[in-house]
């Protein structure tokens, strides 16, 4: 049977695992950073990192369609294709 923990030891363990949540998410934020163009010496504000973020996607998802209108238009069949 194991020990119960101390009060202090609670506290620790809930610090630590929050320490780690929140670097979990900044890992995550920089991650996106890095793979979404126009971050670079943007900062790390995560408000920006989404901003920038749902813009790029926004656009690449556009992009993507229009590519999709054009194969249609050529006769390609597209219908593997679809998300």
């Amino acid at each position: 049977e194991k020990p119960r923990l101390t009060e202090q030891e609670k506290k620790n363990n809930h610090i630590a695992s929050e320490q780690k949540r929140r670097q979990a998410i900044r890992d995550g934020f920089d991650r996106l950073a890095n793979i979404v163009p126009g971050m670079e010496g943007q900062g790390r504000s995560e408000a920006v990192v989404l901003e920038a973020t749902i813009k790029y996607m926004r656009a690449q998802i556009s992009e993507r369609k229009r590519l999709l209108d054009i194969a249609r238009e050529r006769g390609i069949d597209t219908s593997g294709w679809e998300l």
